[in-house]
């Protein structure tokens, strides 16, 4: 039984591997899930959420460079490595944009930039003021690849940063979605009877109210925030894997092999997990991939609306709801980028689903 079941997974892997758009998709995940973890490693602007502002260069097209002058401050803030690799680094310097300067005995003399051929205002500050005597390690030519969005931040970064709140409310939707679903959906397929039209009805019940209505009501019930829209997410997303799960176990549970573990003597709690689940895996593997997918759109449309996670905080949803109005105004990549993240991300997990519906299906 042992060896037909690994038989059964690498026919399944080498299915998937002829697969191309799947391995391509599995790819791509596994590249935007390094990104998001590492996040502040790739991203120019390292600070906190990427939060840097210079409303100076403000919509600022992709590829565009600027002189930015750094006056450190005199504020020093404690923090570990881990903190700011994982966290991004409380910065307390003030970066500013500068079009000139020039050095005059120990004043440091500096133009402010200014757009449409403006010309800033003209400030000094003493080289005293500086801890490093090298002013150039203070002034350098910075480039943003993405442009500035409309409060002068790098986009680059904030996109990069914002990967982590899509990609991971995934993760954690899905893991909550599958807890309850499991359960819920285990329980009413083995025992039937009423429990079976208890839980059902309370299925019913969820599936019958809109999902993005009913994340917004346990939303607001949480509060705004980080993990209560991953919370949120989740509680909405096990009625599908609760369905799939009662299916496949009133179609299994009259099998030979568990009709055999009853006659051994086996409780239920170990028919179920031991015996059952592990052989009805294959479409929960499929609509977790599909739930994923859901859970990135769920959560962009709540930040876009304002719900979702909470200004500083990156969101590719909130970029969209912060720049939707610049597509006639000329900028239209300041919404169009995040969008595409959102689009390229989904497509890979509808993909990479479809691409395992087809490995795992036995028929073929």
């Amino acid at each position: 039984m042992s060896h037909k079941s690994n038989s059964l997974k690498q026919l399944a892997l080498q299915k998937f591997k002829k697969n191309f758009w799947g391995v391509f998709s599995f790819y791509f995940i596994v590249f935007v899930g390094l990104v998001s973890v590492f996040a502040y490693v790739f991203a120019p602007d390292n600070s906190q959420y990427a939060n840097q502002m210079h409303l100076a260069i403000h919509s600022q097209r992709p590829g565009f460079t600027v002189t930015m002058l750094t006056l450190p401050s005199q504020l020093e803030i404690e923090q570990s490595a881990f903190d700011k690799l994982f966290f991004g680094k409380k910065n307390t310097d003030t970066e500013i944009p500068i079009s000139e300067y020039a050095i005059n005995n120990n004043t440091l003399t500096y133009t402010e930039y200014a757009a449409d051929g403006l010309k800033g205002v003209e400030k000094t500050v003493k080289l005293n003021s500086f801890p490093n005597k090298n002013i150039a390690h203070y002034i350098k030519e910075k480039t943003f690849l993405f442009g500035t969005d409309k409060y002068g931040r790098d986009l680059l970064s904030r996109v990069l940063v914002g990967a982590r709140i899509s990609f991971f409310i995934g993760f954690v939707a899905v893991f909550i979605s599958l807890i309850i679903g499991v359960f819920m959906g285990s329980v009413a397929g083995y025992f039937g009877g009423k429990v079976d039209a208890v839980i059902m009805w309370i299925i019913n019940v969820t599936w019958s109210i809109p999902t993005l209505l009913l994340v917004i009501a346990i939303t607001l019930a949480l509060g705004k925030g980080f993990w209560q829209v991953f919370i949120a997410v989740g509680l909405t997303m096990w009625v599908e894997v609760a369905r799939v799960v009662r299916g496949q176990i009133i179609s299994t549970k009259e099998m030979q092999y568990v009709t055999a573990a009853r006659a051994l003597g086996f409780n239920d709690f170990r028919i179920i997990t031991k015996h059952i689940l592990p052989n009805i895996m294959a479409p929960v593997i499929v609509i977790s991939a599909a739930n994923f997918a859901a859970a990135i759109l769920i959560e962009s449309g709540l930040s876009f609306l304002g719900i979702g996670a909470q200004p500083p905080m990156a969101s590719w949803g909130a970029m969209i709801k912060d720049h939707y109005n610049y597509i006639i105004l000329g900028k239209p990549y300041l919404a169009i980028i995040p969008g595409l993240c959102i689009m390229s991300l989904v497509m890979a997990f509808m993909l990479i689903g479809n691409a395992l519906r087809d490995a795992l299906d036995v028929k073929n």
